[in-house]
């Protein structure tokens, strides 16, 4: 079975993401508005974390109200691009810990490399949500899942903000168990396996390198 996929048409996620596709954008407000989705993605993204009551006193009454419960978070950032959606993530999340895994794609190829891994001691039994951009061929996420998987994390969710069709047919290919949280599908890959219309290298936008 197929991991299910989750595209977030909130408005205010279409329009930023709208505004940062944009040639023009620069990278200071590209940077800004990934970390303002990257909020509002977050929501989503756990809108299925448990509660529990407690008893806590308001200035007026004692009364019993719902809190999280004791659910432990590892955010995994691909590098480098998947920076820009943990800075976000974590002012929401601010007690999850963090995890990063530094993958690049080989030009000729396409295929990914790993050059850096490093998680929490304690990753074992938590909840991981995985950030990146951009899924594009795929294979830097599912490379990347596959060696997160290693680590024997409770679940898995993976959040980008664009996917293209062929990424998203590999990702299911490869992991059917782990669901895909996207703000949008585009309609394809370039021959350079470039999303299109995508919004060009999320990395190089974010870091005003070339």
């Amino acid at each position: 079975m197929a991991s299910p996929v989750f595209v977030i048409t909130h408005p205010l996620v279409q329009h930023k993401l709208t505004l940062m596709r944009q040639q023009e954008t620069d990278t200071q407000n590209f940077r800004r508005l990934l970390k303002e989705i990257s909020l509002l993605l977050a929501y989503e993204v756990t809108r299925d974390l448990p509660l529990k009551e407690e008893m806590i006193q308001t200035p007026v009454a004692p009364m019993k109200a719902p809190m999280l419960a004791d659910k432990k978070m590892v955010i995994v950032s691909i590098l480098r691009a998947g920076q820009g959606l943990l800075d976000g993530m974590m002012e929401l999340l601010p007690t999850a810990k963090v995890g990063h895994i530094g993958l690049y794609r080989e030009p000729g190829t396409l295929m990914t490399v790993e050059y850096y891994f490093k998680l929490p001691s304690d990753v074992e039994q938590r909840d991981m949500v995985v950030v990146d951009p951009l899924l594009a061929t795929g294979n830097s996420a599912v490379a990347a899942i596959d060696r997160l998987k290693e680590s024997n994390p409770a679940s898995i969710k993976f959040v980008c903000l664009l996917a293209a069709p062929e990424g998203i047919q590999h990702f299911h290919e490869q992991h059917p168990d782990v669901p895909l949280f996207t703000a949008a599908i585009d309609e394809r890959l370039d021959e350079h396996g470039y999303i299109v219309p995508g919004l060009g290298d999320a990395g190089d936008r974010l870091f005003g390198t070339q």
